[in-house]
C-alpha cells in the first residue's frame, strides 16, 4: 500500500536511509527534530527544498519538472508517465531525489512536495499551464495557420518561461477585429489571457513547439569538456613562471605600502586612485591589482591601520614572509586565496545603488566564495594530470549543467574569475590544475611545498654585468644574493631572466646601508660570471669618495648649563654611562635616551634638573595617566558550508526521531501536566515518575531540551531523585526541563 505522506514514508524507511537524508540536507537538522511528522514538515518547506536542490544536476531537475507537469505535488503519479515525458530512463534521477525525500512512494505512485511548486518556480520545465480548449485539438494544423510574426513570438515563449507582458491584453477581441500579434493569438485560443497586462502561453503549444518534447536530448546530456593533453611538468613549471611573477609583484606591493601606506575610504576599501596609481607602479591591469591587494589582506601582510585617520599598512608577517623561501611565500598566499571569502571580480562593478564597488570593501564580501572556488578546482582534477580545458566557457556550460541552481546570478562569472585568479596564482596552467595544487586541495601541504619547489626553477648564485652597467639575473637569485641586488641596483625589467640598472642613486642607496667601496667591489667580482667593465669600479669608487663627508647623528634629548664644572660633575657620576651622557660642547650633553628618563636619573643621582621647552620655558613632564594599547579587530574568516553532520551525529538524531514516534504512537492515560513558573508545586509529576520507577511501569514523557525544542519520548524509570529522571537506556532528563508525564496503558 503506498504511502499517504511524507511522515508515513519516512518512518518506514531504514535508520540508513533517514542517517543519510540527515547529512545531505543538512539544515533538517538544526535543530534536531522531535520525530518523523516534524521532520517531513520540515523537509517540505520551501527554503529547504531550494537548499537541496542546489546540487542536483539538470537531468535530475528535469525530472522532478516532469513529477510536477504531471501533478504530483497534489495527486501520486507513475512511474511510467514521467519516464515518458521525460524520454528515456529515470531510475536513476529518482533514486537521488528519494534519498533527500524530494520525492517519495512506490514507483507506481510518486508524489513529491506540495510547496516544490513554490520553491522551484510556478512553471515547470518552463511551460505554462494546460488549456482545456486545446484538449484534444490537432496543435499542428492551428500552428500552421499562424503569421510569421505569430509564429515567431509563440517560440520566443515555448523557450520559457511561457508568461509576456503586453499591453494588448486589455481586451478579449473577435478575430476579425484583432490587429496586434498578441490580439489574434488570443481570439485563435493560442494564448491564455492571465490579467490585462499578462498572457501565457499554453502548455500544448509550448510541447508541440519545442518538438514533441518537453526536455531536449541536448539538455538532458552533460556537456563535452574538450581538453588539451599536456606533460604534467610543462604544466608545472607553466604554472611556476607566474607564480613567481606573483611574488614579486606581492613583494613590490609590500615594499611600495611600506614607504606611503594608501588611505582607507571612509566607506572602507581602497581608493581608484591608489588602485590605479599601484597597477600603474607595477605595470599589470587594475584586476590583477586588486587580487593581489586581496591577497595580501587575506594573508595577514596588510591590515587596516584602525587610526584616526586609517590606512592600509603592511603588518609584521611582511618581514618573515619576505625573509620565507619562494615555495613558502607562495604557499602561505595560495591558502590564502582558497580561504578568502570575498570575490575580487566583484570590483569596479555597481552595487544594489549603482555606485561602484571598490577593492578591499565589504561589498566583496561572500562566505560562499571558497566553496564556489573549490568547486572549479575540483572540476579541473578530475582531469587527468597534465589535461586542460580548451576554454573557460565550456567549463562554465559543465559546471552550470552539474548545479544550474547553484550559485544565483553570479554562478557563471565566479567560474571566469576562478579560473583567471588561479592562472595568476599559478594553480592553473595552460588550463590544467598544477600538482602544488592537488596537494593543497588534498590538504596535504608539505607534498603542495616539494611540487612548488620541483616546479619552480633553481636559484642562480651569479650574475652577468654589462659593460652598459646593467647586471642580467639568468634566474631567481639566491636570497642572499638578491638582497645585495636589490640594495646596489634597481630592476630594470623583470621576468625569468631580471635586469637591473646600476646607477649613482643605487649605489649611494648600497652605501647608506653600511656597505663599503670595497664590499661592492668584492660583490661583482666574486658574484658577476663576466668582466666586471671598469666604468663600473670608477662609478662605486666616484660615489664612495663624496659619500659621508657630513655626517648626522640621532640623540633623544640634551642638557645645557653655563657652568662647566657642574657638567663635568654630571658625567663623573655613574648616571652618565646608565644614560649614555656625552659632551659635544663644553655646556652641552646629549643623549640617547628620552629627556623625561634622564631627568628622573639625575634628579635620583641628587642633581636638580629642569626640562624647558623649544622657548626656555620650564616643561612639566609628570606622567598624565595611564594608557592601555587599543586592541586589535579579531580577523573575520568567511563560513562557507555549513559543517558536515557525521554519521554518529546523525545516528543520534535518528535514534531520538525513533523515540519520539514511538512516544507518539503509544497509547497512555489521562497526562499529569507540569506546572508553569519555577515557584509552582511539581509532586504531581514526581508522584507519578516514583509510581512508575516502583511498578516498573513504561511512562510517556514531554520535555523541552536545552536548545528549547520540545519533544516526546516512551521511558522505563529506573531511579528518580536529585532533579533527575534515569531511563533503562542510561538517558537522564532533568526533572525542571518534563513538562508533561502519564502512564503507558498495558
Amino acid at each position: 500500500m503506498p504511502a499517504t505522506s511524507l511522515a508515513d514514508w519516512l518512518r518506514a524507511e531504514s535508520d540508513d536511509t533517514l542517517t543519510a537524508l540527515l547529512r545531505s540536507r543538512r539544515d533538517l537538522s538544526t535543530p534536531p527534530p522531535s520525530d518523523t511528522t516534524v521532520l517531513a514538515t520540515r523537509a517540505g518547506t520551501p527554503g529547504s527544498i531550494a537548499r537541496a536542490c542546489e546540487d542536483l544536476d539538470t537531468f535530475t531537475l528535469a525530472v522532478l519538472d516532469a513529477l510536477l507537469l504531471e501533478g504530483a505535488d497534489a495527486d501520486p503519479v507513475p512511474l511510467a508517465a514521467v519516464a515518458a515525458l521525460v524520454g528515456t530512463d529515470v531510475t536513476a534521477a529518482l533514486a537521488r531525489l528519494r534519498a533527500r525525500a524530494l520525492v517519495w512512494g512506490s514507483d507506481d505512485a510518486l508524489r513529491v512536495p506540495p510547496s516544490a511548486r513554490d520553491a522551484l518556480g510556478p512553471f515547470p520545465a518552463g511551460l505554462g499551464a494546460p488549456s482545456p480548449a486545446l484538449a484534444g485539438a490537432d496543435v499542428e494544423t492551428l500552428l500552421a495557420e499562424v503569421g510569421s510574426d505569430e509564429h515567431a513570438l509563440l517560440t520566443k515563449l515555448a523557450a520559457g518561461p511561457p508568461i509576456g507582458r503586453t499591453r494588448d491584453a486589455t481586451h478579449d477581441l473577435p478575430l476579425a477585429r484583432a490587429e496586434t500579434p498578441v490580439q489574434r493569438l488570443l481570439a485563435r485560443g493560442l494564448l491564455l489571457r492571465r490579467d490585462d497586462q499578462t498572457v501565457e502561453l499554453p502548455r500544448e503549444l509550448g510541447i508541440a513547439l519545442r518538438g514533441g518534447v518537453v526536455f531536449t536530448e541536448r539538455s538532458l546530456s552533460e556537456p563535452d569538456l574538450p581538453v588539451h593533453p599536456h606533460q604534467t611538468s610543462t604544466v608545472d613549471k607553466t604554472a611556476a613562471g607566474e607564480a613567481m611573477e606573483l611574488l614579486r609583484h606581492t613583494e613590490a606591493l609590500l615594499t611600495s605600502w611600506a614607504e606611503q601606506p594608501p588611505p582607507v575610504l571612509k566607506s572602507g576599501g581602497l581608493g581608484v586612485r591608489e588602485l590605479r596609481k599601484l597597477a600603474k607602479d607595477l605595470e599589470i591591469e587594475e584586476a590583477h591589482a586588486t587580487l593581489l591587494a586581496e591577497l595580501a589582506v587575506g594573508a595577514g601582510l596588510v591590515a587596516d591601520s584602525e587610526a584616526a585617520t586609517p590606512e592600509w599598512v603592511p603588518t609584521t608577517l611582511m618581514d618573515s614572509w619576505l625573509a620565507s623561501p619562494a615555495a613558502q611565500r607562495w604557499i602561505t598566499l595560495a591558502q590564502a586565496w582558497l580561504e578568502l571569502p570575498r570575490l575580487p571580480g566583484l570590483a569596479g562593478g555597481r552595487d544594489a545603488k549603482d555606485k561602484p564597488i571598490a577593492p578591499l570593501s565589504e561589498e566583496l564580501r561572500r562566505p560562499l566564495a571558497p566553496v564556489a572556488r573549490r568547486r572549479v578546482l575540483a572540476a579541473l582534477a578530475e582531469l587527468p594530470a597534465g589535461d586542460g580545458v580548451k576554454s573557460t566557457d565550456e567549463l562554465v556550460a559543465v559546471l552550470a549543467w552539474r548545479a544550474p541552481r547553484r550559485g544565483g546570478r553570479l554562478r557563471d562569472e565566479t567560474v571566469r574569475w576562478t579560473m583567471a585568479e588561479a592562472t595568476t596564482l599559478g594553480f592553473v596552467g595552460l588550463g590544467a590544475l598544477t600538482s602544488a595544487a592537488r596537494a593543497l586541495l588534498d590538504e596535504d601541504r608539505p607534498r603542495a611545498v616539494e611540487a612548488i619547489l620541483d616546479a619552480l626553477p633553481a636559484p642562480v648564485d651569479h650574475v652577468l654585468v654589462q659593460a652598459d652597467l646593467t647586471v642580467v639575473a639568468p634566474g631567481p637569485l639566491e636570497p642572499e644574493l638578491a638582497a645585495e641586488m636589490a640594495a646596489v641596483a634597481d630592476v630594470e625589467s623583470a621576468g625569468h631572466a631580471t635586469v637591473y640598472r646600476i646607477t649613482e642613486a643605487s649605489v649611494r642607496r648600497a652605501l647608506d646601508t653600511g656597505r663599503t667601496a670595497d664590499e661592492l667591489h668584492a660583490l661583482f667580482r666574486t658574484k658577476s660570471a663576466t668582466p666586471v667593465p671598469q666604468a663600473l669600479s670608477y662609478l662605486v669608487d666616484d660615489v664612495a669618495r663624496r659619500h659621508g663627508r657630513l655626517r648626522g647623528g640621532a640623540a633623544g634629548s640634551f642638557l645645557r648649563c653655563d657652568d662647566e664644572a657642574l657638567l663635568a660633575e654630571v658625567l663623573a657620576n655613574p648616571v652618565a654611562e646608565e644614560y649614555d651622557l656625552r659632551l659635544i660642547a663644553p655646556t652641552v650633553l646629549i643623549s640617547s635616551f628620552p629627556l623625561a628618563e634622564v631627568i628622573d636619573g639625575l634628579r635620583a643621582a641628587g642633581f636638580a634638573p629642569a626640562a624647558e621647552g623649544p622657548d626656555g620655558r620650564v616643561l612639566d613632564l609628570r606622567h598624565g595617566g595611564r594608557r592601555l594599547p587599543a586592541k586589535a579587530r579579531a580577523a573575520r574568516r568567511g563560513t562557507g558550508e555549513p559543517a558536515v553532520l557525521t554519521d554518529e551525529q546523525a545516528g543520534r538524531i535518528v535514534s531520538n526521531l525513533r523515540a519520539g514516534d514511538a512516544a507518539s504512537a503509544r497509547r497512555r492515560g489521562a497526562a499529569v501536566r507540569a506546572p508553569v513558573g519555577g515557584g509552582a508545586d511539581t509532586s504531581a509529576t514526581l508522584e507519578l515518575l516514583s509510581r512508575a520507577t516502583l511498578g516498573r511501569r513504561e511512562v510517556w514523557i514531554g520535555f523541552v531540551d536545552s536548545r528549547g525544542t520540545a519533544s516526546q519520548r516512551v521511558v522505563r524509570p529506573v531511579r528518580v531523585g536529585s532533579g533527575v529522571l534515569e531511563g533503562a537506556d542510561n538517558e537522564r532528563y532533568p526533572l525542571h526541563r518534563i513538562t508533561s508525564a502519564a502512564l503507558v496503558e498495558e
